[in-house]
């Protein structure tokens, strides 16, 4: 019979990936689903935007569990959603390269930032700031150069001349960098007020916590897929 601190832990891994596969489905969901409304309605900086949303999921996962490896988890069950192209359109894995190591390198620079700060992070208003700004001009610094490597789409390969690193993180790096000081710290506080919500919400009723989870990425699963079959990307 197992003891109490046993069952807990169990529970504890159990709710934290759940959050992983619900964070990280929703950020599949802003990078399909809502790319294409912010691409059709032709709103300026939209991967300042999407950068700023995904850090923004990623605050919450932080506010929740004060944890940093959830993170690659999350931006791994991103990339896969953003990867469903693949089996649904019958094309190529290159065909998201870049913009899933986008994803992948916004998560790996927060959790190097988010480590470095350690409890200043959680215990510090300005640091929830500086983490942000800091990791998405890391991640903006890194894809630069792996994009280039990954598929040089015209666009990146603008900027392969001598200062191309600077211009690329004027044009790009700043809008991520923005996007993510105003979008993360935000997240990071929903992420502390769920630490207490949503235990209270499994003890009352564990159906509704299981099935609120199964839902939502359900429903972002099956917009996602309408989407990449409507416009073909």
């Amino acid at each position: 019979m197992q003891s109490d601190n046993a069952v807990a832990k169990n529970n504890s891994r159990a709710d934290t990936l759940i959050m992983v596969l619900v964070l990280g489905t929703v950020w599949g969901f802003s990078e399909v689903v809502f790319s294409e409304v912010v691409r059709a309605w032709g709103v300026p900086y939209r991967a300042g935007i999407l950068t700023g949303i995904g850090m923004g999921l990623m605050g919450v996962a932080l506010g929740y569990g004060k944890r940093v490896l959830p993170l690659i988890g999350i931006a791994l069950v991103a990339m896969g959603a953003k990867q469903l192209v693949v089996p649904v359109l019958q094309c190529s894995v290159l065909c998201k390269a870049n913009s899933c190591a986008a994803v992948f390198l916004q998560s790996a620079a927060l959790c190097g930032t988010a480590a470095l700060a350690g409890r200043r992070l959680h215990g510090s208003r300005p640091a929830r700031l500086v983490v942000p700004l800091a990791a998405a001009l890391v991640a903006a610094g890194a894809f630069h150069f792996i994009g280039m490597r990954i598929s040089p789409c015209p666009y990146l390969l603008s900027f392969s001349h001598q200062g191309g690193l600077l211009s690329f993180l004027g044009a790009e790096g700043l809008p991520w960098a923005v996007f993510s000081g105003i979008l993360f710290p935000g997240g990071y506080k929903l992420g502390e007020i769920l630490r207490n919500a949503v235990p209270a919400l499994k003890k009352a009723s564990p159906a509704a916590y299981y099935i609120t989870a199964a839902g939502s990425m359900a429903g972002c699963y099956a917009a996602i897929i309408a989407v990449i079959l409507e416009s073909g990307a």
